[in-house]
């Protein structure tokens, strides 16, 4: 008997395919049948740009037409005339990357404008010698902007033939008569980011806080001449924020007027205050305080103690994010007191804390039900002299990353014990954990099925990778620096069939025929960086080319610099070449 075939609407397949969560995916689903290559386009709503992609733009904007993220921040041409092209489009933008980049593309920013009337976030971070000039510009081309990123802008300053400092090179940096000029315009704005803008000072944030009453989130990192009583200015000016982070600022002391602003803030609901020193007695305020607190950063500080966290998190039990990096004091016992607090506690950052051992793991996996993330980068894992023996009876179904790079004590032991508790994990750090061999990774291939990321770079341990794992979901795989050969690499190309990207930077083992090998039994292969890989033929990069049609990115060996026919040769094959 016959089954009977059923053709779901065009609606219903796209209500299916929107369900895949990583959108690479849609390049293999769109070869299976013109329907899902007609719904995959429609699916697509960002793009990110490389250099160069000129010569294929036009086709990408008449394919993806739902666009709605466009970033240019790894393109490195002229993108006046792209930003022209986009406004012809038909699109309906509502967010624009032109980070990094020598200068503000004025032209494009005014015709964009004139057509992209929902265009509602710009980042501009990174360009050079932006002035106050340009703020004015952006605002005017851009009335609608309600997110604009402007941190970290680089001086172009040049020396003369003679070795001075050339003076014609300086260009005015941003002021707080910028920052006025854009606080009136842009009276929407609802996130700024300022950071690495060293010569505004609390000025600025006065204007922000008159002017720009919808502010909800700010970023002042790295700005020499703002004080806690600027900040605290803004923030009772600014009845709606709910995001603060501030760091770097000349001023490292949290004061009692910053103090008292943070307190009657009744939106906050993010505070990052990294590299401050912080007094107990202000952790005690916060605790009392009438804010949803569900983020909170202390990376880096100094003053608190063990007592004045207590009592933050105990009246703050519906905290999601914890950043405590760096705190010296904390132990094993002290964290597990802490996370008798944390019931919804999602991520947590606890690395060079030097004191932490395997304990901390397994306590923050019992007490914190749906934790998803764990950051011990830097502790004493793996340390067995003078440490506490763990409970490893407690297992996690909801932590899905767990960074534990630079732990020089952490063993295969440990890290098998770590991997029975974490069955669902899809990230592992493992990055220059120096005794961790394939014994170890071969008890993670068996129990971390789910696996889609693995750093294991730098792991000296590792000689060969031959073993008998399987890591069949995994899509990255880092190895920098591993001493793994072309029988290892022939290895990870027929146990890792799903790989999107793999980093063989420094391997100096592997040769053209394991790289071959990888990029015949990868079939969905998306980018390879094979940067001082010195055995590898800059030959082989037309071969991948052509074999690998997946591929997007590759990083060739080096001493190869692609002409510009041979890049635009290999861009007309769907992949971006960079320089050796």
């Amino acid at each position: 008997m016959a089954e009977n075939s059923v053709d779901l609407p065009e609606e219903c397949w796209e209500l299916v395919l929107n369900f895949v969560e990583d959108r690479r995916h849609y390049a293999s689903l769109s070869l299976v049948c013109k329907l899902f290559f007609s719904i995959t386009n429609q699916l697509i709503t960002s793009l990110a740009i490389p250099h160069p992609t000129v010569v294929v733009l036009p086709q990408l904007l008449r394919r993806f037409t739902r666009l709605r993220t466009v970033d240019f921040s790894e393109f490195h041409g002229d993108v006046d005339g792209l930003l022209s092209q986009i406004s012809e489009s038909g699109l309906d933008l509502e967010s624009l990357n032109i980070s990094n980049r020598s200068t503000l593309p004025i032209h494009g920013l005014r015709v964009l404008g004139s057509k992209m009337k929902n265009l509602r976030c710009l980042n501009c971070s990174k360009i050079y010698s932006l002035q106050d000039s340009d703020l004015g510009l952006i605002a005017n081309s851009i009335p609608t902007l309600e997110e604009l990123d402007i941190s970290y802008l680089m001086d172009d300053y040049r020396s003369n033939s003679n070795g001075l400092l050339d003076m014609s090179s300086f260009t005015k940096p941003i002021s707080d008569s910028g920052i006025l000029t854009l606080s009136l315009k842009l009276k929407g704005l609802k996130k700024l980011n300022l950071s690495g803008n060293h010569f505004i000072t609390d000025r600025s944030l006065v204007h922000l806080s008159t002017n720009c009453v919808q502010l909800r989130e700010i970023v002042i990192h790295f700005c020499d001449f703002i004080t806690p009583y600027g900040i605290a200015l803004m923030i009772r000016g600014c009845v709606y924020l709910s995001s603060l982070s501030v760091f770097g600022t000349r001023l490292s002391v949290v004061d009692s007027t910053l103090t008292d602003s943070l307190v009657s803030a009744k939106a906050l609901c993010s505070i990052d205050l990294s590299g401050f020193n912080i007094l107990d007695e202000m952790l005690y305020l916060i605790a009392e305080a009438h804010m949803p607190l569900n983020k909170l950063i202390l990376s880096c500080c100094s003053g608190f103690t063990l007592h004045g966290i207590k009592q933050l998190l105990s009246k703050h039990q519906s905290l999601q994010h914890l950043d405590l990096q760096d705190a010296d004091f904390l132990t094993d016992e002290s964290v597990f007191q802490l996370t008798k607090f944390l019931p919804s506690l999602k991520y947590i950052n606890l690395s060079m804390c030097t004191k932490l051992t395997d304990s901390t793991f397994f306590g923050l996996i019992e007490n914190c039900p749906v934790l998803n993330g764990i950051n011990m980068v830097g502790t004493k894992v793996g340390t067995k002299v003078g440490a506490k023996k763990p409970n490893t009876n407690h297992v996690s179904n909801t932590l899905k990353s767990l960074y534990l790079g630079q732990n020089f004590s952490l063993v295969n032991e440990s890290l098998k014990e770590f991997a029975f508790a974490i069955s669902n994990l899809k990230l592992l750090d493992l990055n220059s954990c120096l005794s961790i061999t394939e014994e170890g990774l071969l008890e993670v291939s068996k129990r971390c099925t789910e696996l889609r990321y693995l750093d294991m770079s730098y792991c000296r341990g590792v000689k060969t990778f031959l073993m008998d794992f399987e890591f069949s979901k995994l899509e990255v795989l880092c190895a920098r620096g591993l001493r793994i050969n072309d029988d290892g690499l022939a290895l990870v190309g027929r146990k890792c069939p799903q790989l999107l990207q793999l980093d063989l930077t420094g391997c100096f083992k592997v040769t053209d025929d394991g790289v071959k090998q990888v990029v015949k039994n990868c079939r969905a292969l998306r980018e390879i960086i094979l940067k001082q890989c010195n055995k590898v033929s800059i030959d082989i990069i037309a071969w991948m080319v052509f074999s690998r049609p997946t591929l997007r990115r590759i990083v060739p060996p080096c001493g190869f610099v692609p002409s510009e026919s041979q890049r635009n040769f290999f861009l007309r094959h769907g992949c971006f070449v960079c320089e050796g």
